[in-house]
Order: C-alpha cells, then sequence, then structure tokens
C-alpha cells in the first residue's frame, strides 16, 4: 500500500490550512510559481518512484528470503525497534546527502526553493529514492521483513510533512527528542552556521548524539547557496549533475576527476580553485529570485497543474492495469507537462509552441488508455479539455507569446 500517495488530500488540506493561516497572519510564505515548482517535482518524483520501488522491494525481500541472520517478528517491540532503527539509518543517508556530491545531486531538489510551507515537504528528487534504500538493506539482513521496512520508512517521510512550515514555532520539551519545525527550519538554511545541521527524520537526539545539532536562533535564509533560478522541475533535478560533470571533464587528473563526486558539495581540485565554502548573505541587499507572469498565464498554468493532479492520480493508483507501454507513456507526458508549465512560469516564447505540442498528445494519450473508462466518457471529457485548453493557449500565445512574462530577476 502506498501510504504517500494516499495522503495526497491530507496534504492539500494541510497547505489550504497553512495558506490560511499566512492570510490571516499577513505573512507571505507562499509564492504560485515556487508552489507549481515543488509540487511539480514532487509529482515526477512519485512517477519514477512507481518504476523503482518494485525493484526496491524485491532487493529487499531477496535479502531477506536467502541472506537473514534472524527472523524477527511482527510484535510490538519488533515495530519499536524498526522504527528506532529506520530513523537512525535515515539519519545517515540524509546526512551523506549532504555530505558526498553525488549524494546531493540527487538531494539538493529538496533544498532549491526559497520558501519554507508545507510545499516543500512534496518538492522532492526524483533519483533520491535509488540511493537512499541502500541504507536500509541491512535492516533485511538482520531479519526485518521489507513490508516492516517499507511501511516504517513510509511514516518516517508522512512525519516530516508536517515540520515543514513557519506557522509552528518552538514546541517545549518536544524539541529536546522530537524533529520539530524550528529543527528542520535550520536544516533548510543557507547560513553557514546551518549548513549540513539537523538531519533527523522523526528523533533530533541522532544529531544531538553525533554533533550535528544546530538550534534556530535568528530566521534561516532559505534555499542553496547559488540559487536554481528555475521554475523547471527537469531543470531542477539534473542542473547539478551537469555541474559536477562539467567540474569532472576539467579536472585533470583521473583521480580529481572521481573525487569531484565522492568529496563534499563546495570541493574543487586545487587547479581550480580548491575548496568553496558558503558565504554568509547580505540580508539587507539578499532577493528571492523571482518572475512576475501575466494573470492570464498563471489561470492557465493552474488549470493544467489541476488536471495533471488528476492524471497523475489516475497513473498511480492504475499503473497495475496500464501495462508497459502506456506506463511509459503516461508518465512521460507527465514530466513533459510538469516541465513545460514551469517553462511557462518563467516567461520563455518557446514553451508555448511546446505547451500545444502537448495538448495535442493528451487525445493520443486517452486513446492509448480508452479501455481504461467505460463508454465514450473519456474521449468526451479529453475533448472538451483539449478543447478548452487548446483555445486558451491559442489565446495566450497571440497575447503574451513575445512578453508572457512582466518582470524577472530577484525582488
Amino acid at each position: 500500500m502506498d501510504y504517500i500517495a494516499l495522503s495526497i488530500p491530507l496534504f492539500f488540506l494541510l497547505m489550504g490550512a497553512e495558506l490560511a493561516w499566512s492570510w490571516w497572519s499577513g505573512r507571505k510564505v507562499y509564492r504560485f510559481n515556487d508552489f507549481i515548482a515543488n509540487l511539480g517535482c514532487g509529482i515526477g518524483s512519485q512517477v519514477v518512484g512507481a518504476f523503482t520501488k518494485t525493484l526496491i522491494f524485491a532487493a529487499y525481500l531477496y535479502v531477506w528470503d536467502h541472506w537473514r541472520l534472524f527472523t524477527v517478528g511482527n510484535g510490538a517491540l519488533a515495530w519499536v525497534g524498526a522504527f528506532l532503527l529506520v530513523d537512525l539509518l535515515y539519519y545517515w543517508f540524509h546526512r551523506a546527502s549532504h555530505e558526498v556530491n553525488a549524494f546531493w545531486a540527487a538531494h539538493v531538489v529538496h533544498h532549491q526553493s526559497e520558501e519554507y510551507n508545507l510545499s516543500v515537504a512534496l518538492r522532492q528528487s526524483w533519483f533520491q529514492g535509488l540511493i537512499s534504500w541502500w541504507f536500509y538493506l541491512p535492516m533485511a539482513w538482520l531479519g526485518f521483513h521489507p513490508l516492516t521496512i517499507v511501511t516504517v520508512g513510509a511514516f518516517n517521510t508522512l512525519y516530516q510533512f508536517w515540520i515543514h512550515t513557519k506557522a509552528i514555532g518552538k514546541l517545549g520539551p518536544l524539541e529536546w527528542v522530537l524533529n520539530t519545525p524550528s529543527h528542520h527550519r535550520v536544516h533548510h538554511g543557507s547560513d553557514p552556521k546551518y549548513i549540513d545541521r539537523n538531519h533527523a527524520g522523526t528523533l533530533i537526539i541522532w544529531d544531538k548524539l553525533f554533533g550535528t545539532f544546530q538550534e534556530e536562533e535568528e530566521e534561516p535564509v532559505y534555499g542553496i547557496t547559488k540559487p536554481l533560478a528555475s521554475w523547471d522541475p527537469v531543470t531542477a533535478n539534473f542542473r547539478t549533475w551537469a555541474e559536477l560533470g562539467a567540474l569532472a571533464k576539467q579536472a585533470r587528473h583521473w583521480g580529481d576527476k572521481v573525487r569531484v563526486f565522492l568529496k563534499p558539495p563546495g570541493w574543487r581540485p586545487a587547479e581550480l580553485g580548491g575548496f568553496q565554502g558558503p558565504v554568509q548573505r547580505d540580508r539587507a541587499s539578499y532577493h528571492k529570485w523571482d518572475t512576475r507572469a501575466a494573470a492570464g498565464v498563471n489561470g492557465y498554468v493552474a488549470f493544467q497543474f489541476v488536471v495533471a493532479v488528476a492524471v497523475t492520480s489516475f497513473f498511480l493508483f492504475r499503473q497495475g492495469d496500464l501495462g508497459v507501454g502506456r506506463s511509459w507513456a503516461m508518465a512521460g507526458w507527465i514530466i513533459w507537462t510538469v516541465m513545460d508549465l514551469g517553462v511557462l512560469l518563467e516567461g520563455k516564447r518557446w514553451g508555448w509552441w511546446l505547451e500545444l505540442a502537448r495538448l495535442a498528445s493528451l487525445m493520443v494519450l486517452a486513446g492509448m488508455a480508452g479501455d481504461l473508462f467505460p463508454g465514450n466518457t473519456r474521449m468526451a471529457i479529453t475533448t472538451a479539455l483539449a478543447g478548452v485548453s487548446l483555445v486558451w493557449c491559442l489565446l495566450l500565445l497571440g497575447r503574451h507569446g513575445r512578453a508572457g512574462i512582466l518582470s524577472s530577476g530577484g525582488r
């Protein structure tokens, strides 16, 4: 059972509550473009995970079947032990994701937003799952059943959703033991004293035990030291890999080419300047990267995003009925969608031509999945969506194709 996918309605309900708190308190914690980019990354993560979770579970099951040292039961103590072990291994995976460049490239997506709200919790890398599962594999070797591992792991992830908020201050004695919004705000800070601190999942005791704890003092400057400056989830997931590849190509020695991927973020060979540590930003002059699209563009993107969420939900819950070919086609279309919505929010004219092609492909996609809908329902709905979207897109292309953006840059 995919507890993360089943929790999607709750995620949106809590984000709505946070948005209401933002309006009531007068604190602006959401930006539309950032929100769409965050959820676009999350959608892509779920889509990629749909293809990898079965293989990962099979690996756990193989180790448990053939190599386990013990057989851990299903009692209360076993679940408590599984919780503590998952949380400890998550700490080390998370810490490694900040201290090894190759792991950081797969994790950095979660830290790219310059905002801090519940949508940031859903901003997940598309490749992190391919790295994290190795850290939990010893649990299967020790005798914990794979179902126990993935279930406890899912609830460990779900716990971390609520701590991505500014709406909750410090929580008294709970701060001594649990990972809280205050502790996790530190983790998302780009200030030098906050970087690589508070890696905990559920229990903050691991950071205190292993020397990576930092108390929240002044509010952090959120994001990464070099802002992404893009709303495109594809760019978000591949840019750091491209930068590491380019750096490795520049390195003269083969050893340095390998070290580029194994050393901490900021490491460079001596001939390329050596280690470049983070620098404290001037809070008085710092501005978040931003773009402001026309209201019509934002409305169009919002409508298409709702359609994308609906298609993604159908994909996640009916993937077993789609088969391999249709699964890949639908997954590709979803990734195409979240990428193009980000591009449109950046005001790039070529995004509109890409959008026309994407809308045309929607009819093809619906035809491929026709047997999963009763009667002519799917074609009627899809034709209406595609028709409305196509007319809307053409109107916006004529009006904003050359200047779909009102302003850009820091503000």
